[in-house]
């Protein structure tokens, strides 16, 4: 079992991520872009080498997933590895954008 990482969520305007690390030093991100108050696209995942094979990209997009359902939000994943988590985990899909 993966250790779960502390992650972090920063928002800028229509433009946010969640990310491990400190925002001089990232080391995992999923980033989004707000099409309006209530629909997030997930446009990249992107998870550093010394994280990599520990399930940190699953937890970023599960944590996008929280965060969705805490604010009414519907997901797009345009991002590819995003894409994947919703098609394998159906248990997520309640937050999917149809």
């Amino acid at each position: 079992m993966n250790p779960v990482v502390d992650i972090k969520h920063k928002q800028s305007g229509p433009k946010g991520m969640f990310f491990v690390g400190e925002e001089e030093n990232i080391l995992a991100e999923l980033t989004y872009n707000m099409q309006s108050n209530n629909k997030m696209i997930i446009e990249h995942t992107e998870v550093g080498d010394e994280l990599r094979g520990k399930n940190v990209g699953l937890q970023l997009v599960l944590a996008a997933v929280v965060y969705a359902r805490n604010n009414n939000i519907k997901i797009i994943p345009l991002c590819p590895f995003a894409r994947s988590v919703f098609r394998k985990k159906k248990e997520l899909q309640d937050v999917l954008f149809l």
